[in-house]
């Protein structure tokens, strides 16, 4: 449990900035270089790479050198810690409101 709130807490840690989210969202469409992807962005290339590196750590991309090019690609089974995470607050807000219309309903009933 503690590992995968850890993963968890280290991909939403990397979706919280929005240059973060515009690579991810990037990537999306396919792999590209370090360099491409940093010239959609206002900044330089040594901030830019700081932002490769916190996408890498939490795994949500893998990047390759080839020579002097750095490719970077979406791991895709990574976004997978965060559909979990949402699957569980889903069924536990359902289960909750469930609850709360069968309490309402028996309310109702006793009423009538």
């Amino acid at each position: 449990m503690a590992q995968y709130s850890a993963q968890l807490d280290g991909v939403f840690g990397a979706l919280a900035d929005p240059t973060r989210r515009g690579v991810l969202r990037r990537l999306g469409r396919g792999p590209t270089t370090v360099g491409e992807l940093a010239s959609e962005f206002p900044m330089t290339l040594p901030s830019f790479m700081k932002h490769v590196r916190v996408l890498e750590s939490s795994g949500l991309i893998q990047t390759a050198k080839a020579g002097r090019v750095r490719t970077c690609v979406l791991n895709r089974e990574r976004l997978a810690v965060i559909d979990h995470w949402l699957a569980e607050q889903r069924q536990i807000w359902e289960e909750r409101t469930d609850r709360l219309e069968r309490f309402v309903t028996d309310l109702e009933e006793h009423q009538e």
